[in-house]
């Protein structure tokens, strides 16, 4: 049996996901360039800050391979990024 290889990560958002929808407004929040906390996103989709996180984890890195980045920030808490599309980190 041949292995399947996945395909590389990617470093923009293309279009991989759907425009609409609750994903595509997550993709939207997190191509800001202040990018967006789980309360941003929670609050955007309705969703539970699981689900929120569950989306991003396996519709966002494991199944489109975006590279989401997480970054600390003292005054809001964790912020989630994905870089412009097009553009490169």
């Amino acid at each position: 049996m041949a292995s399947q290889q996945k395909p590389p990560r990617t470093s923009a958002a293309k279009a991989l996901a759907p425009a609409g929808g609750k994903l595509g407004q997550i993709i939207r929040l997190l191509q800001r360039t202040k990018g967006a906390t789980i309360d941003d996103l929670t609050e955007a989709t309705g969703w539970q800050a699981h689900s929120v996180r569950g989306a991003i984890s396996g519709q966002l890195r494991k199944r489109h391979r975006l590279d989401v980045s997480t970054t600390p920030d003292p005054a809001r808490g964790l912020v989630y990024r994905l870089p412009k599309a097009g553009g490169l980190r």
